[in-house]
């Protein structure tokens, strides 16, 4: 009967009903308005195009993302462009957020004038608070992929918004889980068109998205190499632009890495021709860096895997071009060399002889003399490592040049 009566006594007071659910959001309502700004316009977007609206994407290069805004100074100023950084997790975050700001005896006051409101200005206000959440509803991920791809579709749409979808998209495909819904979305075939852009940087980016979102991920590797991208990045690693360059041989290393069907299309666009161009043409250490660790990735993956059908690895002229590297003074690309070397070596397919034909025992020799006359003390105690590696890809050399004698004889 009690019960009965309680549910009696709320059902006959709705205006009551009415003050306790508004109650806390009017109160916080000004404080919360504020704060909202921000968000708000992000989900509404501003100007023409939406994704202009979201300048929160940036680029970085491979392996690490820029970590976010700089942190501002202390005081409460600072806390609230901190939380508009990465934005408010929820909508009780930023209500309490707005709690913590906000002055006790206005709150007060506030309370005070909506327990005088009539039940029409509750429902009202109550009206304006539910169209202000719906505002503060935050995009998914998925919904910000879905316009950046609207973005790139769109042919009336400027380089900078173009661009800057991209750097969204770089972004987004970062998480496993969003890189597989990239072509559910209609993403991949936008961004692998604008490989052959006009525009360099817009190609550059295209290629860092699609390395990023096919890196260790064997189902987003065989929806590119399906679409026919590799011919595409293999042609830019020709690229005068070290930084599109650079860009392209990211995106193959991550596309072929650890897979088959990869490397052998690797193989048949003549992939191994643009290799031996970046080491024989290139002057930047920073492609040539790169073009050596794909090379000891590829043997690496032959090594442990089993497999072969990478014939370019054990062809002279080009075991030649990656031998001539060890001349070039750069401790760090030395060492890259040396591993590189170690690891061809250690294939069955490749002959000692090979290597010998590159005079690689002079050269090591060379190398070792080179290595001790560095005068800073920090980059002899460098030295020293690349000196043990070096030792080490000597014996190895002249380990596999004696089995050959033997099976020779």
């Amino acid at each position: 009967m009690a019960m009965a009566r309680m549910r009696c006594s709320r059902q006959s007071n709705p205006h009551r009903i009415l003050v306790v659910v508004v109650l806390a959001a009017v109160l916080l309502l000004p404080v919360v308005a504020t704060a909202a700004a921000a968000v708000v316009a992000v989900a509404e977007g501003e100007g023409e195009n939406r994704s202009a609206a979201r300048q929160w994407a940036t680029g970085k290069d491979e392996g690490e993302l820029v970590a976010g805004e700089e942190s501002g100074g202390g005081g409460g100023g600072s806390v609230v462009e901190d939380e508009f950084a990465g934005g408010f997790g929820s909508l009780d975050s930023m209500l309490q957020w707005a709690i913590g700001n906000s002055d006790p005896e206005k709150l007060k006051e506030q309370a005070d004038g909506v327990q005088k409101l009539s039940e029409d200005d509750l429902l009202k206000r109550r009206t304006e608070i539910k169209e202000l959440m719906e505002k503060l509803k935050m995009p998914s991920d998925a919904d910000l992929m879905k316009i950046a791809i609207a973005d790139l579709n769109n042919t009336s749409i400027s380089l900078e918004d173009r661009q800057r979808a991209l750097q969204e998209l770089l972004l987004l495909v970062e998480p496993i889980d969003n890189a597989n819904d990239l072509d559910k979305l209609g993403g991949l075939v936008p961004v692998i068109r604008d490989l052959t852009n006009a525009n360099e940087e817009i190609r550059t980016t295209s290629a860092w998205v699609l390395g990023k979102a096919s890196q260790n991920n064997a189902l987003v590797q065989n929806q590119i190499l399906g679409y026919g991208a590799l011919a595409k990045l293999v042609k830019m690693g020709y690229a005068t632009s070290t930084e599109e360059a650079v860009k392209a041989l990211y995106a193959i290393s991550a596309l072929i890495r650890n897979n088959v069907n990869g490397q052998e299309a690797f193989y048949s666009e003549n992939g191994n021709a643009m290799l031996q161009h970046i080491l024989v043409s290139s002057s930047d250490v920073r492609l040539q860096k790169k073009a050596v660790f794909l090379v000891t990735d590829l043997a690496d993956f032959q090594l442990n895997s089993g497999k072969s059908g990478l014939p370019f690895l054990s062809d002279s002229v080009f075991l030649k071009s990656l031998v001539d590297m060890l001349s070039r003074f750069d401790l760090d690309l030395q060492e890259k060399v040396l591993l590189a070397i170690k690891s061809v070596l250690k294939l069955s397919s490749t002959e000692a002889t090979d290597f010998e034909s590159c005079d690689l025992n002079s050269v090591l020799y060379r190398l070792g003399v080179q290595l001790e006359e560095l005068p800073s003390e920090e980059q002899k105690e460098y030295a020293g490592e690349v000196d043990e590696l070096r030792r080490e890809v000597q014996t190895l050399f002249q380990n596999k040049l004696k089995e050959g004698t033997k099976i020779a004889l």
